[in-house]
């Protein structure tokens, strides 16, 4: 068709696809991340009444580990030595968040969990003997208060699995303080690998001789599975590249959504409800996390938890 004279042309141009930028994904595949890191406390919070949580401990990072061996395998005594080290901590943070996960709920093992970026910065300070920052301080005097409203509004009153979910969360921050120093030295994927085998390896002793010789029930497969698969190992892969796109700091931050995911999912499958101070105590921890994670000067550390298994 001829065109009007003095009239404008427009010209076609091809549709842009939504989320075209590399950034643009990796954000959405933190955000991705996060939901099903946080959607594993459900899981395992389910799978946990045919499986004793050692047990199950024991298998997940073992299906986790054959998976990321699969990219890289972990070659020379040094990361295999780094990666113990590593590796400790790892197990024995995942040891008790299971264990407690079977004893509190999905949302309070979350939250709680989430505090080890509260608690990172206080052992780096004194690893390195240096005074924490004031937003460190800051934000641990949130998160006691959140705590404080989240396990019961007459104060701290603790049920058993709350304790050892902290214990699970002072684990988890001794892990990142060992990454913070150990992990620039080694290729991701392979020294990853080399912790997650080394949490297997504790696991099972532990296992046989706390729970007993089990194999795990068919029903708890599609969670062995679905934690070592894709949690462990696929969303593992999917952080590791993502952070490389947008940096330490963004990972971090995206990935510090975990908790609230968590709760979000809880709510929904498990049915689980916080009373008002319980909510008042989850947006304290959460603001925590983020005021950390944003705030956070050791640039070691934020690299850490942006590439640390532990979720």
């Amino acid at each position: 068709m001829t065109p009007v004279p003095g009239s404008a042309v427009r010209r076609a141009y091809p549709a842009r696809p939504m989320f075209s930028s590399d950034r643009s994904r990796a954000v959405l595949a933190l955000l991705a991340a996060s939901f099903v890191f946080g959607a594993t406390f459900v899981v395992i919070k389910s799978a946990l009444e045919g499986v004793p949580p050692l047990t199950f401990v024991a298998w997940r990072f073992l299906i986790g580990a054959a998976a990321l061996a699969l990219f890289a395998l972990p070659r020379g005594s040094r990361i295999w030595w780094h990666g113990t080290i590593a590796g400790v901590a790892l197990f024995s943070g995942y040891a008790f968040q299971t264990a407690g996960l079977s004893e509190t709920s999905a949302s309070n093992s979350a939250l709680i969990t989430g505090l080890y970026v509260v608690i990172t910065p206080f052992l780096s300070s004194l690893f390195a003997r240096r005074a924490p920052s004031w937003w460190s301080v800051g934000g641990a005097a949130l998160s006691f208060a959140g705590l404080i409203l989240l396990t019961g509004s007459d104060g701290l009153s603790f049920e058993r699995g709350d304790l050892l979910t902290l214990a699970c969360a002072f684990s988890f921050a001794f892990h990142i303080v060992a990454l913070s120093r150990l992990a620039r030295h080694h290729p991701v994927v392979p020294f990853t690998t080399v912790q997650l085998a080394v949490t297997a390896v504790l696991a099972f002793p532990a296992a046989l001789l706390i729970e007993g010789p089990m194999v795990p029930a068919r029903e708890v497969w599609g969670a062995l599975l679905l934690t070592g698969l894709g949690a462990s190992a696929g969303c593992f892969v999917l952080q590791i590249w993502a952070q490389t796109v947008v940096g330490a700091t963004t990972a971090a931050v995206v990935l510090a959504a975990e908790p609230a995911f968590a709760v979000a999912t809880a709510w929904v499958v498990l049915e689980e409800r916080l009373t008002l101070a319980g909510w008042a105590g989850a947006a304290l921890i959460l603001l925590a996390i983020y005021v950390v994670v944003t705030r956070q000067t050791d640039r070691a550390s934020v690299e850490a938890e942006a590439v640390t298994p532990a979720h």
